[in-house]
């Protein structure tokens, strides 16, 4: 059996944090040099009360004014922020959309290349007969984890759920995937605290970064610079694996989408994979970072402003966390 990307819908909070607005807060901050950099300038945010599980149903149920979600039998639900260790926000899912008790469901804890990873499930499941319309969901809220006083990445980060169907089809849409892992860069994109190894502790000491940001171990961790160093000597080649694995060459790839990690990363990697800026898409500005959900909102933007249609040949490439990576040639 062959699988395909038959929707895509997305969902924001309806709050939005402003460059301006934290400009206010940290008054002796070049708020304004930094994302010329980075190339965030607004980025949606959660209230208090709102989850990722909150997120990911609002996106299936926009998804569903359009898509019969009787037809529905499976769900991947990815996020990095939880509403519970235990148990899965993908039963709560199953729950909360009124979805059939058949349905099987389960979370997976992948991060920013998680939407790839998501639909080598999907598509390992329509293959084998287990499945035959799968919902992917990608749901995360990374402004929980950050401390109020880190600036650099309350910059980057944005809230954001998004829904997929991947339906049993009669040509094969998805390509074959490359996946990685290098777990020995855990520690550059980490939360310490809040696991069974080190419980989330109340009198966490402050740490105080290179910029003067400040954190705990509660807060999550990122070192950009390890980031950007593994993002530039591994994604490069991870793309021509792609393009060897399915048989193509760079010029039969009519599009490309990078997860959208920020501006200055996007910039260099299409810089050194000489793909020109007809070819590739960046969603950073009014969005920030908003995890497994960049490559999914960016698609979908592209698909409605008609930068990509039916036919088309699009390289997805996701990275992050863990160190990991995921890639794969799709067919709209």
């Amino acid at each position: 059996m062959s699988a395909s990307i038959k929707q895509i819908e997305y969902f924001l909070p309806d709050k939005v944090l402003s460059n301006e607005d934290l400009q206010q807060e940290f008054p002796d901050r070049d708020v304004a040099k930094m994302a010329k950099k980075i190339g965030v300038f607004s980025r949606h945010i959660v209230h208090e009360t709102q989850t990722a599980l909150d997120l990911g149903e609002a996106a299936c149920k926009k998804l569903f004014e359009t898509y019969d979600k009787n037809k529905i039998d499976f769900i991947v639900l990815c996020t990095q922020s939880p509403d519970y260790h235990l148990p899965t926000s993908a039963c709560l899912l199953q729950n909360r959309l009124g979805l059939s008790e058949k349905v099987g469901a389960f979370d997976i804890n992948q991060g920013c290349s998680g939407f790839v990873y998501s639909l080598t499930i999907a598509k390992g499941f329509i293959s084998a007969g287990i499945a035959n319309n799968v919902l992917l969901v990608m749901a995360e809220t990374y402004s929980k984890h950050l401390n109020p006083k880190d600036l650099g990445n309350r910059m980057i980060f944005g809230d954001g759920a998004s829904a997929i169907v991947v339906e049993k089809s009669e040509s094969q849409m998805i390509g074959d995937f490359v996946l990685g892992t290098n777990g020995d860069g855990y520690e550059n994109l980490i939360v310490p605290n809040g696991g069974m190894k080190c419980r989330y502790d109340h009198n966490a000491e402050v740490i105080i970064g290179n910029r003067n940001d400040e954190r705990t171990a509660n807060d999550l961790y990122m070192n950009g610079s390890e980031i950007f160093y593994f993002v530039s000597k591994q994604i490069p080649g991870v793309v021509d694996q792609t393009l060897i694995k399915n048989k193509l060459g760079q010029s039969d790839i009519d599009f490309f989408i990078f997860h959208q990690a920020n501006e200055y990363m996007i910039s260099f990697l299409t810089k050194k994979l000489k793909i020109s800026k007809d070819k590739y898409y960046n969603n950073i500005d009014d969005l920030g970072n908003t995890v497994s959900s960049t490559i999914p909102i960016a698609l979908k933007r592209c698909m409605v402003k008609g930068l990509v249609k039916k036919g088309d040949k699009i390289m997805l490439c996701g990275f992050g966390v863990g160190y990991s990576w995921a890639s794969v040639i799709i067919e709209l």
